[in-house]
Parts: C-alpha cells; sequence; structure tokens
C-alpha cells in the first residue's frame, strides 16, 4: 500500500514538473492545430517554430524579449507580450489567404511532369538571420515513376547581412550562404514511401482545407562528428508537406513544402556549439505535361541575385523579406542583380 502510494506521488510530482512546459497555437476559426508558426523575438531572432501539433517549447520564451512576433504562412498575425504566451493554448487568427489553385497547363498527359513554383529559404545561426534568398523554381518529375529528374531556378534574390567576420575559428561569425540551397521536393510524388523507411517518425494532420504529412528523422544524437578540426553534432531535419484535403497525396495534390534542418558546429576551441537551421518552403502554383525534360535555366549563385521582373510583387509570394527586414531595417542587403 505504502508503495503504491509512494509510486502514485512520483507521477503527480512528474506530472506537475512536466506540465505548463508547452505551448499549442491552434486556429481561432476552427479550433485545429496550427503548425509552422515562427516566434521572433524583439532582435529578429527566430526563437520557435510550431510542429504538426502546433506546439512550442516554453523554455525558449524569456521576459527581456517583452514582445514577439508571430509569422503564419509568411505574414505576420500576432505581437503578443510574454504574458499573453503564458498559456498553455493560444488562439491565433490565421486567414492569411486562400489557397491559390494550381494551374493546371498542356493538361495532356506526357512523360514529364513539371511544378513551377515559389520558393524562399534563410539559415539562422543561433537563431538569428544569416542569409536570405526567394524566387520562382521548377522541377521537373518522370510521370511514371514520378521521380525528380531536374531542377531548374528560373529567378532568384539574395540577400545576406553585412559585417560577417569569417574567422576560421570562430563558427559563428561565418557567412553560411554555403548552406543556402533551394527547397529539395524529390520525394513530393511518392511522399507515402516514408511510412516503409526506419528512422523516421511520420505523423498526420488532416484540416480543413488541407491534408498535412510531418517527417521527422535524426542523427549524430549521442556522440559528435570530428573533422579538420571541427565538431559536428545533432542533426536533426523536420519535413512538413501538406496536398489536397482527402486526397490521395499524388503530384496533382501537392499544395505545400516546408523543411528545416538543423546542425550544431564548432570549432575545437570553442566551448559551446552554435545552432544552424535551414528553413526552405516552396509553393507550387502551375503542373503541366511535356515531353521535353530540358528548360532555360540559371545558376543559382548566393553571390548574386538574378531576375527580370519584380516576381516578389505578387500577393502571393511567399515574401519572408518584408519580415527580416522589418527588424534589420538596411543591414540586410540585396546582392548586385546579374541579370
Amino acid at each position: 500500500m505504502k508503495r503504491n502510494y509512494f509510486i502514485f506521488l512520483i507521477i503527480i510530482l512528474t506530472a506537475q514538473m512536466f506540465s505548463g512546459q508547452s505551448l499549442t497555437f491552434i486556429s481561432e476559426n476552427n479550433g485545429k492545430p496550427l503548425p509552422k508558426v515562427s516566434v521572433f523575438g524583439k532582435d529578429g531572432s527566430i526563437l520557435a517554430y510550431s510542429d504538426i501539433e502546433g506546439k512550442i517549447d516554453k523554455k525558449v520564451l524569456h521576459p527581456d524579449q517583452e514582445k514577439f512576433q508571430l509569422v503564419y504562412d509568411n505574414y505576420p498575425i500576432a505581437t503578443l507580450s510574454y504574458a499573453d504566451l503564458d498559456k498553455e493554448v493560444i488562439k491565433l487568427n490565421d486567414v492569411v489567404k486562400e489557397i491559390a489553385p494550381i494551374v493546371l497547363r498542356n493538361g495532356k498527359p506526357a512523360k514529364y511532369i513539371i511544378v513551377k513554383g515559389n520558393f524562399n529559404a534563410y539559415v539562422t545561426v543561433n537563431n538569428t538571420l544569416n542569409c536570405y534568398a526567394d524566387g520562382i523554381a521548377a522541377y521537373v518529375f518522370d510521370n511514371e515513376t514520378k521521380k525528380l529528374k531536374n531542377t531548374y531556378v528560373e529567378q532568384y534574390r539574395m540577400f545576406r547581412l553585412e559585417n560577417q567576420k569569417n574567422d576560421r575559428k570562430q563558427t559563428s561569425s561565418w557567412d553560411y550562404d554555403a548552406a543556402l540551397e533551394i527547397p529539395d521536393i524529390k520525394e513530393v510524388g511518392n511522399i507515402l514511401d516514408y511510412k516503409t523507411k526506419k528512422n523516421t517518425v511520420i505523423k498526420e494532420l488532416k484540416g480543413p482545407r488541407k491534408d498535412q504529412i510531418e517527417i521527422t528523422g535524426e542523427a549524430l544524437q549521442k556522440k559528435e562528428f570530428a573533422f579538420l578540426g571541427y565538431r559536428f553534432f545533432d542533426v536533426r531535419s523536420i519535413l512538413n508537406v501538406s496536398y489536397e484535403k482527402d486526397s490521395k497525396k499524388t503530384l496533382k495534390d501537392f499544395v505545400e513544402f516546408n523543411e528545416i534542418s538543423f546542425l550544431k558546429l564548432k570549432h575545437k576551441s570553442e566551448p559551446d556549439y552554435n545552432q544552424l537551421i535551414l528553413y526552405t518552403n516552396f509553393y507550387p502554383s502551375e503542373l503541366s505535361f511535356t515531353d521535353q525534360a530540358d528548360k532555360i535555366k540559371i545558376k543559382f549563385n548566393t553571390h548574386n541575385s538574378n531576375y527580370t521582373t519584380n516576381y516578389w510583387e505578387e500577393a502571393s509570394f511567399p515574401n519572408m523579406q518584408k519580415v527580416f527586414s522589418s527588424f534589420f531595417k538596411d543591414d540586410l542587403k540585396e546582392q548586385q542583380n546579374k541579370k
């Protein structure tokens, strides 16, 4: 009897210790969890990013940040105080924009499927922006196997913060533009194959307008990897792909792609690891069929921009540069346009 009472006390204490340590964002319009909500601190650092259950860890929020800006679907949707966030559940107005229907061009089936759309990508170091890019890209898939054959960038902009030191032994000072890449959507045509892969965790969320699939994986969790005086640790990725509601999850049903990649890095002389995070996002706008796999493309060179139209002014474009510039002002410099 005493033993059972002791176990009961341990359960109660454990529940108390861990309760209230997470916060859940939900839609005030339908009560569903809100994944992919970014929580920005007053200095522009990205403190948290909600998972498919709408949850973030409260421990990353500190009173000294005072105000927190919440960004959803590439738009600021709320500015809250620390006291506002000291809850277990927060309702947010997530009606930012309707999902634009994908334009179907050359609808007659052919050897290849081309998925064209808008993208953005950015790297943070210790939660602070390091570099940013956005643009228009096209992906060519084999129509039979749904495997990716080619990727083409049509236009893009490149931004970076000035005054990066690039000290060899101080990895937090580096310019990480080499880590910046356009979204890798090669699995979206066969996303359900992940259910047969090991070392991945899959969760699904059925929303009122779309179905979302979150896939997580990790490596180097127990032991670091050393190379040329540098230490690598805690490699993780979170893949979130959305399809039309109650669909078969094919390329024709594909509506959104988001991936976050994590890595901790330091030089052997540094006392602590630096947290590197790469965010990549793609939003399809056109789907077409063709028998030609080759398209006109430009090289994605992070030392310059390359565009011929102001594509970012379109209402549907995922322009996160506006969000970042609201924090970093003129320090976030666009690289010269070499069209």
